[in-house]
């Protein structure tokens, strides 16, 4: 093989660290002093048709690639206005400089199965940072860095970069049997491009690549030898955009590999590099974030923090104050010591709520398109940050919100969250929305169901009402028709509920049905949809799965019990919000005659006694009979007894003789039976407010005598059993 050859001497490689103030300050500096033809850049070449869109892009903004046949294969490659990649960007454009990408195709970081096809031998990942501040007696790579590089008073730009280059290549040369495969076929890339742009270009070249890349293009092996490397990559066809971007996602909490911990930190030491006030003026802007909050931070403590930071840095041996001396001298001096205040200064300042932009011209999706231009028109700018937006159907302008923000989540694009309704009535919603910049991923896979949010949102709503086995999945799908107001879809709907409904042969799937539906024909009238055609569906529900519920409760297991309970619980809630009394009166003998079947389950026919009750249909002495009988039975009184107990005390507290046979029955209950029976029994009393609990805890005591009465009247011996039995308890759950 041939071999490799010298880079040539007009080609200058600078080696950085992604998002990097430092590395940022060098490459600019760079730049103008070499003042180059051709700027590469590590990033994806699919990227270059949206280079010329630079000067229409406010940092934080990303890359966002993904694939033509499936758009939710993608990938995102952050900027920063502190990204060394940035500035070399941004100084390429007002330059009038070509600036291209170089790195392997964005396929292969779109799809890990398309980076390496070829077995060959395993190889270690390397941290070269972290090797580099171990041999240099740091124990954190990243103090490492900025104190070398971050805060280096270097003013040759060019030296210092061959200096990170020179130690980056003896850290390789020890370490070349373990570098791992994607770096080299990375590299390999990067040299093809590197050549391309030699041939092309007679005059300087810059090369801005991660420091650990930068050994690699010092030479030129044979093309032949990265033509074999890169052979067998599969390709895709991918389209892209640039997108907002926000501190909030760079951050490394965030989970994306590249990013930093503290974003807000190190775009002001880049503003402010030169200036020689970094860290006055960061103790400056750490009170003003106090104060907004109402806590106390003068003048006077920030010139003492300041002090006290530059001790910090003394005593460490470091160039200046980095970010850890800070924090801790905000830590002592403004925030006394508290870390909660300490973590306010960290989210709105050390990573900071900064939201980048793009302009009009860059290119979109239509249906991205589309979003923006309904986001301006009904006043919904995007934000980082939680925003609670309360809406008022009756009015154009809110029932055009919610109905983007449901056509959204009918998208996947969950930018806003419907809040319970809470007694808000038929004509107001609540959204909580923050728009994350990932959305922007949801956006570009949805734009392949159609060029705007509604045509979108109707033929995803279209293809799954044809889809639609289930009578729940259907009476959901008519819902989020109704609410997305789109009447076609409406239509479909409605006839996929008529279709699961007939096929359906299980009374608690038809009853599990109602409770939304009901809702969706409560919003009916404000939405423009004729509430009397849903409450049609919904009686029609009603009907057949009435007169299937008492046979759906018989000789079914504990879970079934506890899905017939809900089923009971909603259609209940719907019987009282939309049946009319035909129907209402059905729903009841339906459930006097569950009550009335021997062998249904104890939970919903305990439940169902209690509805009926609660409804006047069965008179006190009337369930006093059935819950004496059913706490005597030799099987099932746990369950009926934690059925009747669910919800509201209040009933309960009121009527003597039915909490008197309740608590009779729990006190002669064995040991070992109270044990079977607390499961049920407890999550049944958990659903008792506290002024309940109190109410009945007075009741039982007025009833059987005061629990803990004074002087002789305790019981010693009684106690002492108590405790032990709950010791035992207590025993049991931690093993």
């Amino acid at each position: 093989m041939a071999r490799s050859t010298a880079l040539p001497e007009r080609v200058t490689v600078l080696g950085i660290r992604h998002h990097g103030p430092g590395s940022a300050r060098m490459v600019r500096a760079a730049l103008e002093a070499v003042r180059p033809e051709l700027v590469l850049i590590e990033g994806p070449p699919d990227a270059d048709p949206l280079v010329p869109h630079v000067p229409d892009l406010t940092p934080p903004v990303a890359l966002l690639l993904h694939d033509d046949a499936d758009p939710s294969k993608s990938a995102f490659w952050p900027f920063a206005g502190f990204s060394p990649e940035w500035q070399a960007l941004s100084w390429a454009a007002a330059a009038g400089v070509p600036a291209r990408f170089a790195d392997m195709a964005a396929s292969a970081f779109i799809d890990p199965v398309d980076r390496i096809l070829r077995p060959r031998r395993k190889r270690v990942h390397l941290d070269p940072l972290g090797l580099l501040a171990e041999a240099a007696g740091f124990d954190d790579p990243e103090r490492w860095w900025e104190d070398v590089v971050e805060h280096s008073a270097v003013a040759d730009p060019l030296t210092l970069a061959a200096a990170v280059g020179e130690a980056m290549g003896a850290l390789r040369e020890e370490y070349a049997d373990e570098i791992d495969e994607e770096t080299l076929v990375r590299e390999a890339a990067m040299r093809q491009l590197l050549r391309k742009g030699l041939k092309e270009f007679s005059g300087p070249i810059v090369f801005v690549c991660g420091a650990w890349h930068a050994p690699a293009l010092a030479t030129l092996p044979p093309a032949t030898h990265d033509a074999a490397l890169l052979r067998g990559l599969k390709k895709r066809k991918v389209s892209g955009s640039w997108v907002p971007w926000s501190y909030g996602r760079l951050a490394a909490t965030s989970g994306y590999g590249a990013g930093v911990d503290s974003p807000g930190w190190y775009s002001h030491l880049f503003s402010r590099a030169g200036h020689g006030d970094v860290v006055p003026r960061w103790f400056a802007r750490t009170c003003q974030v106090l104060r907004s909050e109402g806590l106390p931070a003068s003048t006077a403590s920030a010139v003492e923090a300041v002090r006290l930071a530059d001790a910090l840095a003394a005593l460490r041996g470091r160039p200046s104050p980095g970010l850890s001396e800070v924090s801790d001298a905000t830590l002592a001096v403004l925030c006394g010591g508290d870390s909660v205040p300490l973590r306010l200064v960290r989210d709105r300042l050390v990573i900071g709520e900064q939201l980048g932009a793009v302009g009009d011209d860059v290119p979109r999706s239509p249906l991205a398109r589309d979003l923006e231009r309904l986001q301006k028109r009904l006043r919904l700018p995007v934000s980082p940050e939680e925003k609670l937006v309360a809406l008022d159907l009756r009015k154009d302008v809110g029932r055009e919100r919610s109905r983007l923000f449901r056509r959204l989540l009918v998208l996947d694009v969950a930018w806003g969250e419907l809040e319970p309704a809470r007694g808000l009535g038929t004509f107001a919603e609540r959204w909580v929305l923050r728009w994350d910049p990932s959305l922007a991923v949801a956006v570009a896979a949805a734009a392949r169901h159609g060029t705007t949010v509604s045509a979108a949102a109707e033929r995803v709503l279209l293809s799954r009402t044809v889809d639609a086995e289930r009578v729940s999945e259907a009476a959901s799908l008519l819902a989020s028709a109704v609410g997305c107001e789109l009447p076609d879809v409406v239509t479909s709907a409605r006839e996929a509920l008529d279709r699961c409904a007939a096929a359906a042969t299980d009374a608690l799937d038809l009853l599990g049905a109602l409770p939304e539906l009901s809702d969706t024909a409560r919003y009916g009238s404000v939405r423009g949809t004729d509430p009397e055609l849903l409450r049609t569906a919904l009686h029609g529900l009603l009907s057949r799965g009435a007169v299937g519920l008492p046979l759906a409760c018989r000789g079914i297991d504990d879970r079934t019990a506890e899905q017939a309970v809900r089923a009971i619980d909603g259609a209940q809630q719907a019987v009282r919000r939309m049946a009319d009394d035909s129907h209402a009166e059905l729903w009841e003998a339906s459930l006097v005659k569950l009550v009335e079947t021997d062998d249904a389950h104890g939970l919903p026919a305990g439940r169902s006694t209690r509805l009926l009750w609660e409804s006047s249909a069965l008179s006190a002495d009337a369930v006093a009979v059935r819950l004496h009988r059913a706490v005597t039975a030799s099987s099932g009184s746990t369950a009926f007894v934690a059925g009747f107990l669910r919800g509201s005390a209040t009933m309960l507290g009121a009527d003597p003789r039915l909490l008197a046979l309740v608590d009779s029955w729990l006190a002669g209950l064995s040991d070992s039976s109270f044990e079977d029976a607390l499961p049920l029994l407890r999550r049944a009393v958990s659903e008792f407010s506290t002024a309940e609990r109190r109410t009945l805890a007075s009741r039982v005591s007025g009833e059987a005598g005061p629990v803990v009465a004074a002087g002789d009247e305790w019981d010693p011996t009684r106690a002492a059993r108590l405790v032990s039995y709950v010791e035992g308890l207590l025993a049991e759950a931690a093993r």
